[in-house]
């Protein structure tokens, strides 16, 4: 009976055990691995995300620019930019694109172009500071 009691002590005992060192150094090998795994596939999206949102911010946009129109018989004159939209209290503020630049407005032929200058914030660019203009979507290639 005494030999039962220090073996159940014995199993108690490893039971309260902690880790050992290379447990723990395993642990956060395996947790690392994962994190570098996981960074690698969101990171690109990111910046994939944002060039989204920009597409539905001009969209948003040209929606006011529309309400502006049917309001007042035309758009904002390229002077009085997006700001008008906000003073005919049809927007609350107009938005900053994701890379915190303001949206360019410009009134080409009596049609609104609305313009994000990418990553960058500067005209041209390749890849994500790439400009996106409302004049790329399909509406607008007719």
């Amino acid at each position: 009976m005494e030999g039962l009691t220090k073996k159940l002590k014995r199993r108690m005992n490893r039971k309260r055990r902690g880790m050992t060192l290379i447990e723990i150094i395993v642990v956060i090998t395996i947790l690392s691995l994962l994190t570098a795994a996981v960074a690698v596939a969101v990171i690109p999206r990111l910046e994939e995300a944002k060039r989204d949102r920009v597409k539905l911010d001009i969209s948003a946009i040209k929606q006011g620019l529309d309400t502006f129109y049917a309001k007042k018989g035309k758009y904002p004159d390229t002077g009085a930019g997006l700001k008008a939209l906000v003073d005919a209290q049809i927007m609350e503020k107009v938005p900053m694109d994701p890379w915190d630049h303001e949206y360019l407005y410009v009134l080409e032929s009596n049609k609104p172009v609305i313009t994000s200058y990418g990553k960058d914030g500067t005209p041209g660019g390749e890849g994500n500071d790439a400009d996106i203009s409302s004049k790329d979507s399909s509406s607008d290639k007719k």
